[in-house]
C-alpha cells in the first residue's frame, strides 16, 4: 500500500520504472513483438494510475501489472486483432491459433522471467538496428527511461529520440526478428552488439561528449545495472564479466573526477581516498570471474585488467605501467585501433618517459583517423609540456579545446594552454 503522505502518482511511476523491463520482457515472449509488448505495459500503467490512487499500491505491484497486461493481451488475441499475422507465420487454422495463443498467454506468465529479460536484451540490441537506435531502445525498454529522459541525457531533441524508438520497433517487427537468445555461431557477434550498447551508454555518462557537464552519472548507473543483470543472466560468458569489471572500476572514480564546481580532475591528480572501494572490490571480483572462465584475452577483460592496475595502485607512482603497456599491446592485437595506440602512448610515456610516448603520437598525427579527435592534441600537449616544449604544448591544448564539444573539458584545456604559455614566458625571460 502507499505510505501515508506519499504522492500516489510518483509511487506508481517509481514502481513501473522498476517493473517495466520484466513486464515488457514477459509480454514480448507472448506476443512476439516488443512494440506491442510495450503498448500493453503502458496500458497496464494507465490502469494503475486510474485505480491505485484510490486503492493504494498493491503488495505485489509487479504481479498486478503483469496480470492486468496479460488480460489485455488475452482480450486483444480473442478479438483476433493480431492473429492473422500469427496464422500466416505458423500456418495453423485460425481457431486453433486463437486457442493456442490465449493458452500461451495464460500459461507463460508463470515461467522464469530471467530468460525473457535476456531475450529482450538481445532483441533491443539487434544488429539490424543502427547504433543510436539500439542505445535509445535499450534505455527505453530495459532502463525504464522516458523518451524525455533519454533526450536530455544525450542532448538530443525529444522528437528525434521518439522517432528512433518508433522506427526501431517497426524495424524489428518488419524484419521479424525472433524474440530469442541467439545460439551457436550467432551468439558471439550478437553478444558483442549487446556489450557495445551497454558500454556506449556507460561511456557517455563517464565522459560526456558534449554539453556543460563533465559526467552524467545517471547513464553510468543505468549501464551498470544492465551489465549486472546481463552477468546474472549469462554467467558463463567471460566478456560480460570483463565489461562489468571495467565499468565497476571506472565508476569507482566518479566521486574524485570532479572538483567542487564540477570541473574535471584527471586520473593522476585525483584523491584516491575518494575512490569507491566497494565498487573496486566488485570490479576485481568480476575480473576474477572473467579470468576463471578463460576470458583474459577478451577486449573488455583486457580493459578491465588495465583499470585494475590503476585501482590497485595507492599512488600514481605505484602504478604498474609496464603491465599496462603490455595489456594495451594485447588489446591492439585483437582490436586494432588508433585510439588504443594513443592510450598505449600515454602508458608508454609514463613507463619510459614522455619522448617514447611522443614518438607514437607523432606517428598517429600523420594519419587521418584521429584528425578531429580532441584527445590526440590533448595528449600531445601533455607530453610536450613534460618535455619543456611549452609553446608547442600551448598550441596543442588550444587545438584540443577547439575540437571538444564538452564545455567543462574545453575550460580545462584552455586553462592548461594558459599555464603552458606562462611557463613559456618564464623560460624566455
Amino acid at each position: 500500500m502507499t505510505a501515508p503522505g506519499q504522492d500516489p502518482q510518483r509511487a506508481i511511476e517509481a514502481v513501473f520504472r522498476i517493473e517495466s523491463p520484466r513486464l515488457i520482457a514477459g509480454l514480448a515472449r507472448i506476443v512476439r513483438d516488443v512494440g506491442v509488448a510495450e503498448e500493453l505495459a503502458q496500458e497496464a500503467l494507465v490502469t494503475a494510475l486510474e485505480r491505485w490512487p484510490e486503492t493504494g499500491v498493491p503488495e505485489n505491484p509487479g504481479a498486478w501489472l503483469m496480470a492486468t497486461a496479460k488480460n489485455r493481451a488475452i482480450d486483444e488475441l480473442r478479438r483476433g486483432k493480431r492473429l492473422q499475422r500469427k496464422h500466416e507465420e505458423i500456418g495453423r487454422d485460425l481457431d486453433d491459433e486463437r486457442d493456442d495463443a490465449v493458452a500461451n498467454v495464460e500459461n507463460a506468465i508463470d515461467d522464469d522471467i530471467g530468460d525473457d529479460l535476456l531475450r529482450l536484451i538481445f532483441t533491443s540490441c539487434h544488429p539490424v538496428l543502427a547504433t543510436e537506435a539500439r542505445v535509445a531502445l535499450t534505455l527505453r525498454l530495459l532502463g525504464g527511461l522516458t523518451t524525455a529522459e533519454i533526450a536530455r541525457a544525450f542532448l538530443v531533441p525529444e522528437p528525434t529520440i521518439a522517432q528512433r524508438i518508433v522506427r526501431a520497433k517497426r524495424t524489428l517487427s518488419e524484419a521479424q526478428v525472433p524474440f530469442e537468445v541467439p545460439r551457436g555461431p550467432e551468439l558471439a557477434p550478437r553478444l558483442a552488439s549487446v556489450l557495445e550498447v551497454i558500454y556506449l551508454i556507460f561511456n557517455e555518462g563517464y565522459a560526456a561528449t558534449a554539453g556543460d557537464d563533465w559526467m552524467r552519472p545517471g547513464l553510468c548507473e543505468d549501464a551498470l545495472r544492465l551489465g549486472r543483470i546481463l552477468a546474472e543472466l549469462a554467467p558463463r560468458e567471460p566478456e560480460v564479466h570483463g565489461l562489468v569489471a571495467l565499468m565497476e572500476i571506472q565508476a569507482s572514480r566518479a566521486g574524485a573526477r570532479r572538483g567542487p564546481t564540477g570541473e574535471p580532475i584527471l586520473l593522476l591528480d585525483q584523491d584516491r581516498a575518494r575512490w569507491d572501494h566497494v565498487l573496486i572490490r566488485r570490479g576485481l571480483a568480476a575480473l576474477d570471474r572473467a579470468e576463471a572462465l578463460g576470458g583474459t584475452r577478451g577486449p573488455y577483460a583486457l580493459q578491465g585488467a588495465i583499470a585494475a592496475c590503476h585501482a590497485r595502485a595507492r599512488t600514481p607512482d605505484e602504478t604498474d605501467w609496464a603491465r599496462i603497456v603490455g595489456l594495451y599491446g594485447a588489446l591492439a592485437e585483437i582490436t586494432p585501433s588508433p585510439i588504443i595506440e594513443l592510450n598505449r602512448a600515454v602508458a608508454l610515456a609514463m613507463h619510459m618517459g614522455p619522448a617514447a610516448g611522443l614518438a607514437i603520437v607523432d606517428e598517429l598525427r600523420r594519419g587521418p583517423a584521429l584528425a578531429r579527435y580532441h584527445l590526440l592534441p590533448s595528449v600531445r600537449g601533455d607530453l610536450l609540456e613534460k618535455l619543456g616544449r611549452y609553446d608547442e604544448a600551448r598550441a596543442e591544448f588550444e587545438r584540443a579545446a577547439s575540437l571538444t564539444q564538452n564545455a567543462r573539458e574545453r575550460a580545462l584545456l584552455l586553462d592548461r594552454a594558459a599555464a603552458a604559455a606562462k611557463h613559456a614566458s618564464k623560460a624566455d625571460a
